[in-house]
C-alpha cells in the first residue's frame, strides 16, 4: 500500500510538472497555481528527494525543472554525498537542454537566495564554461552574465571582463560581436549585425522606423523569432520575415496556425495543413502509422480558450495532437467536441459534452481511444466518467481497446490534473511531442503498477538522458 500512495505521489507531481507554469488558467488564477506548484515541489522533495531529482529526465516543463534545479541547490545540505552526487549530474544535463535565459535567470535567482556553496559554483562554473560563444552571451544577456559571473567568483578571460566589468571600456574590441556592440551606440548600420533582442532597442534608440529595422534585421532573426514576428511584419509591409513553417515546432505552430482569423486560415489552408503534417511525421518518426487504429476524442469547448497569460493553448495541444495522432495511426479519426469536421477552422466555443463523444469513439471498436480535454465535463456532468467506467468493468476488462486521457490544463484546487474517472489512465501534457512518452507514463496512472515499476521506469528514462548504457 505505501508502494503505490509513493508512486500516486509522484505521478501526481509529474502531472503538475508538465501542465503546470504558474500561470492563470480557465478555472484557476496566477496566485492559486502557484501556492498549488510549490506546496507539490516542497511535498516531494522533502518525501521522496531521490525521485524528485530523477524527474529532471522526464519531459516536464522549462519552468518546473528550473524550479527543481533551484530547491535541490538550496536545500543541499538536506542530502547525503551519493545524493548530491546523481543531482548534480542531472542539474548539469538539464542545464544543458534549459534556453540559456531561463538558466541566467535561475542564476539570479540563486544570487538573490545567496546560495553560493561550492557546489553551485561549480555548476554554474562549468555551464558557462560551456557556452558556445561567451561573447555572444555577454552582448544579448550582459546583465544576467555579470550576475553569474560575480556569484560564482569568476574572472572572464580577455576582453570579456573588460566589457562586463570596467568603467573606462576600450576604444575598441579585437573580440567582433562586442565592436559591433559599441559601435551600434552610434553607427545604425552596425547594429543589423547584432541579435534580434539586442539590436531592437539600438533600433529604437537610433528611432528606426518598425518596418524598416525587420526588413534588414530578418536575416539575424532566428527561427521562432520569424514565427512570432511574421504577421506583424507582414502588416507592416516588412516582406522579408517569412518563416519556414515546415520546421517548426509543432505545438508552437499549433499556437500560431489559432492565432490566425478564420479567414486567414481558410485562404492558406494548404500551406498551413501541409506545414502541419511535415511537422507531425517529423515528431512521430519510426512511430509513424504503428499505432492501428486510433480514434480521438478532442475538446474545443470555450474552455480550451484557456487565459489571458495563455491563450488558447489548450486548445493548441489538441490540434497539435490531432496531427501527431493522423501520423502514428493506421486509420485514424477524429471527434471534436463541437462536431467540426474541419481541424483547421477549430475555435473555442460551446459546452464540454465529453460523454457524447467517447460513446461516438468507443462505438468505432478503435485499437486505441485518447481523449484530450482539461476534464470539465459538463454537458450533462459526469457522463464521461460513467460511460469509461462501464466500459472499462463490464464490457472490456480485458483492456482490448487501450484508453488514455491526455490533460493540458493543471487544476490547482486538486492538486493534479482533472481525471474523468480512476480507471482510466490520466497525464498531464503541455506540448503534443510528449505524447507517445506521456502514453507510456499513464498506464503506472491505473493503480496496477507500483513503486518498483516506476522506479524502474524513471531509472531507464536517467540512464537515457544522461547518455549511460541502460
Amino acid at each position: 500500500m505505501a508502494d503505490l500512495i509513493a508512486a500516486d505521489d509522484v505521478l501526481l507531481f509529474v502531472n503538475a510538472a508538465i501542465t503546470s507554469t504558474g500561470q492563470r488558467e480557465f478555472h484557476s488564477g496566477a496566485e492559486e497555481q502557484g501556492l498549488s506548484l510549490g506546496f507539490l515541489h516542497r511535498y516531494l522533495l522533502v518525501n521522496y528527494r531521490d525521485l524528485y531529482a530523477a524527474t529532471l529526465a522526464l519531459d516536464i516543463n522549462d519552468h518546473n525543472a528550473a524550479l527543481i534545479v533551484r530547491n535541490l541547490l538550496v536545500t543541499a545540505a538536506e542530502a547525503d554525498v551519493e545524493q548530491r552526487r546523481a543531482e548534480g549530474r542531472l542539474i548539469a544535463r538539464r542545464l544543458e537542454l534549459l534556453p540559456p535565459q531561463r538558466v541566467y535567470a535561475l542564476f539570479r535567482e540563486l544570487r538573490r537566495a545567496r546560495v553560493n556553496n561550492r557546489r553551485t559554483r561549480a555548476i554554474m562554473r562549468d555551464w558557462l564554461s560551456a557556452r558556445p560563444d561567451p561573447a555572444f552571451d555577454a552582448v544579448k544577456y550582459r546583465g544576467a552574465v555579470k550576475d553569474a559571473v560575480r556569484h560564482a567568483h569568476l574572472r572572464p578571460d580577455g576582453e570579456l571582463g573588460s566589457f562586463l566589468f570596467a568603467f573606462r571600456r576600450p576604444a575598441a574590441y579585437t573580440t567582433p560581436i562586442l565592436e559591433t556592440w559599441r559601435r551600434a551606440h552610434y553607427d545604425q548600420t552596425a547594429l543589423y549585425a547584432l541579435p534580434y533582442t539586442v539590436a531592437e532597442g539600438f533600433a529604437a534608440k537610433h528611432r528606426i522606423p518598425r518596418a524598416a529595422f525587420l526588413e534588414r534585421i530578418a536575416p539575424r532573426l532566428t527561427r521562432l523569432e520569424r514565427l512570432r514576428l511574421q504577421e506583424s511584419a507582414r502588416e507592416r509591409g516588412a516582406g522579408a520575415v517569412r518563416a519556414d513553417l515546415t520546421t517548426m515546432p509543432l505545438t508552437r505552430l499549433a499556437s500560431y496556425v489559432l492565432g490566425l482569423s478564420l479567414d486567414e486560415r481558410a485562404r492558406r489552408r494548404g500551406e498551413l495543413t501541409e506545414a502541419l503534417r511535415a511537422s507531425a511525421r517529423r515528431t512521430a518518426g519510426d512511430q509513424a502509422g504503428r499505432w492501428g487504429r486510433v480514434v480521438a476524442v478532442l475538446d474545443d469547448s470555450f474552455s480550451a480558450y484557456g487565459s489571458g497569460t495563455k491563450r488558447r493553448r489548450p486548445l493548441a495541444v489538441a490540434l497539435a495532437c490531432h496531427f501527431l495522432l493522423e501520423a502514428l495511426a493506421a486509420d485514424y479519426t477524429p471527434l471534436w467536441l463541437s462536431g467540426r469536421a474541419d481541424a483547421l477552422l477549430v475555435h473555442p466555443y460551446g459546452a464540454t459534452p465529453l460523454g457524447e463523444r467517447v460513446l461516438d469513439g468507443l462505438d468505432l471498436g478503435p485499437d486505441r481511444l485518447v481523449i484530450v480535454s482539461d476534464g470539465w465535463d459538463n454537458a450533462p456532468p459526469g457522463l464521461a466518467g460513467e460511460v469509461l467506467r462501464v466500459w472499462r468493468t463490464r464490457l472490456d476488462p480485458g483492456h482490448t481497446c487501450g484508453v488514455v486521457h491526455l490533460n493540458p490544463v493543471y487544476d490547482a484546487a486538486g492538486f493534479d490534473v482533472r481525471r474523468l474517472t480512476p480507471v482510466v489512465p490520466t497525464a498531464g501534457i503541455r506540448d503534443a511531442e510528449d505524447l507517445v512518452a506521456l502514453t507510456e507514463l499513464a498506464r503506472f496512472a491505473e493503480g496496477r503498477t507500483g513503486l518498483p515499476e516506476l522506479r524502474a521506469h524513471l531509472d531507464r528514462r536517467v540512464a537515457a538522458f544522461l547518455g549511460e548504457d541502460t
